[in-house]
């Protein structure tokens, strides 16, 4: 972070929208604040165009009087039930609010509301680095309120709650997941007294949404060092109340002198590894997943010893389970997560034995235009503390890429249909859909797929004539 003195504080306020709000305020004789992670994000030099503004009266008219003071180009829309209004103005978001004082009761996070002061207002904030505020009035601009040394925290990167923890999270406890979510996102330290709250607390969870939820584990997944988030939910009790699947891959079981790896860590490294290369947040929720069935596939055999078979394929099945359960989209976004839990075994498989074209083709095809994101995918669960066979399988992977680019311009079969219809056929042999109509398209795509003819439409027809023989029938004359 940086330290700003009272003069650079006026300076980073010194833009026309501030002035304008200043003026506005100042005209209708109301104070005017600056508050939250407007003002947390400037001394953390994090961007941000969403600015929060606290108004002693009323948020919505200081909104309506500064959108008619900008003139054209601005636009108020007004939320009267919630007490607030919001300016875009130029590309920035401006939020207008009353200064408010909450009361909840147990059953809801949403909070009985009444007029209050600047105080009052910042009381009710979740944690003291969001209670800073920046008067906007001419006579004190750019002063800035402090009450709870949010500043000194940031300066010590910690997340600590402004009133008593126990009825911060009590009250809403939201606050909860948005106190792990900050502390991931910043790389900051939850303070004791705070963490030791949240484990009080924990079962005030089942009061709040499950897409609140959702989106506040999207935003861990989102932040530069994921696991961290995950580790905190975890060891505060909050991640079997709410993910309980993933919670579930933690532990280490010893049999005869073997053990497996704890995949709950092994999870996170590979979320981790992602994170590093990409913001795609459903490549980051595959990778959270692709070892999800673990748990249910764990078996002992004395030969092998421990042994997951099939997680990929029951993993597919168990990903539309969960995003219901979270309330994450049942679209192509959840189709694609599961595509690629159900097929990460496979460029492992391929790197692990001779890369073969036939292998490498198959797998194209199933991917199709996700190949990309399934290679990385693979390469991130290569979390070995073997160096060499870290390496090889490296190598390996490298290999297996080199060939789908040059299998992928050879012969084109990523997301490739057959050069023969099934009504082609059909027309030919003087059928109606039927096995035998299945078997002569499976046995084309699977020749192609295996080499034994190139991708060309010539090729493929002489094929279907020759298996058609095999199978008794006769092209019609």
């Amino acid at each position: 972070m940086i330290e700003l003195t009272s003069e650079e504080l006026k300076q980073r306020f010194g833009s026309t929208i501030f002035k304008r709000i200043s003026e506005t305020a100042d005209t209708l004789n109301m104070e005017c604040y600056a508050v939250g992670g407007y003002v947390r994000d400037l001394f953390l030099e994090r961007p941000s165009k969403d600015i929060d503004v606290v108004v002693v009266g009323s948020g919505i008219v200081v909104a309506e009087a500064l959108a008619a003071r900008l003139g054209r180009g601005a636009h108020v829309s007004v939320f009267k039930a919630f007490g607030t209004a919001q300016v875009k103005y130029r590309g920035i978001e401006i939020e207008f609010v009353g200064a408010r004082k909450e009361s909840y009761r147990s059953d809801s996070r949403k909070p009985i509301v009444e007029d209050g002061t600047l105080e009052d207002d910042q009381n009710r904030r979740d944690f003291t680095i969001n209670a800073l505020a920046v008067c906007l009035n001419r006579a004190r601009f750019g002063e800035l309120i402090d009450p709870f040394g949010g500043l000194e925290d940031m300066k010590e990167r910690i997340i600590r709650t402004p009133l008593d923890p126990d009825v911060t999270f009590s009250d809403d406890p939201l606050r909860m997941m948005r106190c792990i979510r900050f502390a991931t996102q910043l790389n900051f330290y939850i303070d004791d007294a705070t963490f030791e709250a949240i484990a009080r607390n924990k079962e005030r969870i089942g009061i709040i949404s499950k897409e609140r939820i959702a989106d506040e584990l999207n935003k861990i997944i989102l932040s530069p060092v994921p696991s961290k988030g995950f580790i905190d939910l975890d060891r505060s009790g909050l991640l079997t109340l709410i993910f309980p699947e993933l919670e579930a891959l933690q532990g280490v079981e010893e049999r005869a002198g073997r053990k497996h790896k704890d995949n709950f860590y092994h999870t996170l490294e590979v979320l981790d590894n992602i994170s590093r290369t990409t913001d795609n947040l459903w490549l980051l929720w595959s990778a959270l997943l692709h070892d999800i069935a673990k748990p249910a596939t764990k078996r002992w055999e004395n030969r092998v010893g421990w042994t997951f078979r099939n997680h990929n394929f029951v993993g597919e099945k168990m990903v539309p389970v969960i995003f219901r359960n979270l309330k994450l989209p049942l679209n192509e976004k959840m189709k694609y997560v599961q595509k690629l839990v159900g097929l990460h075994m496979r460029p492992i498989a391929i790197a692990d034995d001779e890369v073969t074209d036939s292998a490498v083709r198959r797998l194209l095809f199933e991917a199709g235009d996700d190949i990309d994101d399934l290679m990385t995918l693979c390469e991130a669960d290569i979390t070995s503390k073997n160096s060499e066979r870290k390496r090889r399988f490296l190598d390996n992977f490298k290999l297996v890429r080199q060939k789908l680019k040059d299998l992928e311009e050879r012969d084109r079969v990523r997301n490739f249909q057959p050069p023969v219809s099934g009504e082609e056929i059909m027309a030919t042999f003087g059928l109606q859909p039927s096995r035998e109509v299945g078997a002569l398209k499976s046995a084309i795509k699977d020749a192609i797929l295996d080499g034994v003819i190139p991708n060309e439409y010539e090729a493929a027809r002489t094929f279907m004539l020759q298996r058609a023989a095999q199978m008794g029938l006769k092209p019609c004359k």
